[in-house]
């Protein structure tokens, strides 16, 4: 595993300007990795594409809408029953309908905050994600060398420069995760 600096612009020239730049610097190309990074969320991860199954902040929706169903649907099946004189016998039943429905709502008050953590810690919805755009990274082995991929990367007009540890193999990122933490040097 090695050290690798990944800067973003925003052009595809300015991306291979900056692969030529870097193996004038000495990086050896097959070090070296461009690419485009999706937005947050379309990043085609799970089965059914996407980041993740269910949202950061919305994990304990599930619950929410049971509960609510279950309280509401009760409330309302009651007020049904104590109105069946004037609705008839659909009155609990349609109050009992109703009233799961409007209690289902209460799940948006389980739904995270941007900014609130799971369960009082720090959650993935307290964090934000890498901005999409053209990446271009460089592994490196020796300290000195990370000197010098900044360097190039500055000059060129990186707007976002990140540290990170990993593999880059015949110029693919072997083991990028996109929903990892960026470590921002720049």
């Amino acid at each position: 595993m090695s050290t690798i600096v990944a800067g973003h612009f925003q052009l595809q020239d300015q991306v291979e300007h900056a692969r030529n730049e870097l193996m004038r610097a000495g990086f050896p190309e097959e070090r070296i990795s461009a690419f485009y990074l999706n937005q947050p969320g379309q990043h085609d991860l799970t089965a059914i594409g996407g980041d993740h199954v269910l949202s950061p902040g919305a994990k304990e929706s599930p619950e929410g809408v049971a509960q609510g169903a279950a309280a509401g649907g009760a409330v309302g099946a009651a007020i049904g029953a104590a109105t069946a004189v004037v609705t008839g016998p659909a009155g609990p039943i349609v109050g009992g309908l109703v009233g799961a429905h409007v209690g289902s709502l209460y799940s948006l008050s389980k739904m995270k905050d941007a900014g609130e953590g799971e369960d009082g810690g720090h959650g993935e919805n307290q964090y934000e994600p890498r901005k999409a755009g053209m990446v271009v990274a460089v592994a490196f082995d020796l300290p000195e060398e990370e000197e010098r991929a900044l360097e190039v990367l500055h000059r060129l007009g990186s707007d976002h420069i990140e540290r990170a540890h990993g593999t880059i193999e015949n110029g693919d990122w072997t083991d990028f995760n996109p929903l990892s933490l960026p470590v921002l040097i720049h």
